[in-house]
């Protein structure tokens, strides 16, 4: 047996399934973009969360292929039916098959497919790719994280004026700064799209509002991480992944230092 990694998986199974998630989201992504702003049959699941024909079938793709080679990984992704056996699972595959639906039904190019590995409630692997677009970012634990093959890093620094934001206005504004010194993004659909901005320095922090689940974040969440990033609740404390809660409190990410300041930021100035 080849020696293992950082993650205490075998190499040769980490590169294999390394191969099989680049080949299946980029699959994926093709179907995506083969039907999208075509005539989809879609409906409301839930309060307010779009479905589409299009999510339904990209799910049953990703589950085929993933699942055919990895049978006895834990599976979890906004389109399937939960099944508890996950909980038990060392290593679970985490899916958003499009991540923005609104988005993508509305024609913008702001949507994804997202897929994540993750091992101990940790991401091991990530894939998030935007086929509108024809960006595809990668990341493997302790390997660095890549956009289209080339390397990606958050950007340095600390200061927060100045800074190139996106999340909710209301969180935006508690960071306290002028009119002026910082400049608010217009909302990106897929929050998994919004993160990854984040890792390869195109903002340089964005917030998810409360309400996020596993799957619109773990493979984000690796990616900024591995871009020189961090990735937490408000608190600074580490998101957990492939529990039996799977929502979300409101989340920060952005390169180490400036991640640190607004963490201290926030615990300074509790909300009231």
């Amino acid at each position: 047996m080849a020696d293992g990694n950082a993650g205490g998986m075998p190499d040769q199974v980490l590169a294999r399934d390394g191969a099989l998630l680049r080949e299946t989201v980029r699959e994926a992504g093709r179907l995506a973009l083969s039907l999208f702003r075509t005539e989809l049959k879609n409906w409301t699941k839930g309060a307010s969360s779009p479905v589409s024909e299009a999510d339904i079938r990209v799910n049953d793709l990703l589950e085929k292929r993933l699942r055919a080679v990895t049978p006895d990984y834990g599976w979890l992704s906004e389109e399937s039916v939960d099944d508890d056996t996950r909980l038990g699972k060392h290593l679970v595959w985490i899916v958003d098959p499009i991540d923005g639906t609104r988005g993508y039904l509305a024609g913008r190019e702001d949507w994804c497919v997202s897929v994540a590995l993750v091992e101990d409630a940790s991401p091991l692997l990530a894939a998030v790719f935007a086929p509108a677009t024809d960006e595809f970012f990668f990341a493997a634990r302790g390997e660095g994280a890549t956009l289209d093959g080339v390397p990606v890093h958050a950007t340095p620094g600390r200061e927060l004026d100045f800074s190139r934001i996106a999340g909710p206005k209301p969180l935006v504004e508690r960071l306290n700064l002028s009119p002026g010194e910082i400049t608010l993004y217009p909302r990106i659909g897929s929050l998994a799209l919004r993160l990854c901005r984040v890792a390869q320095g195109s903002l340089d922090a964005a917030f998810a509002g409360g309400q996020s689940r596993d799957w619109d974040l773990a493979a984000a969440n690796l990616i900024v991480q591995e871009a020189n990033g961090n990735m937490t609740a408000l608190s600074g404390d580490k998101i957990l992944y492939n529990r039996r809660e799977v929502t979300h409190g409101v989340l920060v990410a952005a390169g180490s230092d400036r991640h640190a300041r607004i963490v201290e930021h926030f615990r300074n100035r509790p909300s009231h």
